[in-house]
């Protein structure tokens, strides 16, 4: 079993940067993919982006081009690079195995005009 804990969210003024961090424990060799998704008020949760075990990435049109996802085998831990965020990427952010069921407590990202 794996256990998936994000951090690092916090408040940010609009073209701001934030980095967020998803520490993995457990079965860690089991993750297939990890992926970060959104949801903000009264939305539907959406992904973000998401990372394979070997490292091939995929993004959301809304954030293609200012976020980057990473990961980091030697720490267990994937990371969300958020640049020139705007007042839309408000929202609260999880990590997830692609494959697996069940989501974390998420942290919150709040981005001010």
């Amino acid at each position: 079993q794996v256990q998936l804990v994000e951090s690092g969210g916090g408040l940010v003024q609009a073209g701001g940067s934030l980095r967020l961090s998803c520490a993995a424990s457990g079965s860690t060799f089991s993750i297939n993919a990890i992926g970060w998704y959104r949801q903000a008020p009264g939305k539907q949760r959406e992904l973000v982006a998401l990372i394979t075990r070997g490292g091939i990435t995929n993004y959301g049109d809304s954030v293609r081009g200012r976020f980057t996802i990473s990961r980091d085998n030697a720490k267990n831990t994937v990371y969300l690079q958020m640049n020139s965020l705007k007042p839309e990427d408000t929202a609260v952010y999880y990590c997830k195995n692609v494959a697996a069921p069940g989501w974390g407590q998420g942290t919150q990202v709040t981005v001010s005009s």
